[in-house]
């Protein structure tokens, strides 16, 4: 085991965790987002209306930009994850 293996594993397990905590909140809200705009679809359908579609929503773009900053977020952890096997591989 040397030093090289030591710095793949810390940085691996390092980037690991920023991924899930940077990736956890906008997935939060995104869900949110998700269920809101579901809940607004089953009260239109249920009331027989439907509000005007003048393009995406604020909230749909919202949700565009959340799931983006959750994807960049994983990306992140997976290269934690790959770290963590080349500092396996490394000898």
């Amino acid at each position: 085991m040397g030093a090289i293996n030591l710095i793949c594993w810390v940085v691996g397990v390092l980037l690991i965790a920023v991924g899930y905590n940077r990736a956890r909140g906008p997935w939060r809200r995104y869900q949110a987002l998700k269920e809101q705009e579901a809940n607004i679809a089953r009260y239109e359908g249920w009331r027989g209306t439907h509000l005007r579609d003048d393009g995406p929503s604020a909230a749909t773009i919202m949700a565009q930009e959340l799931r983006r900053k959750a994807q960049i977020a994983v990306l992140v952890a997976v290269a934690g994850f790959v770290l963590v096997f080349v500092g396996f591989a490394v000898r």
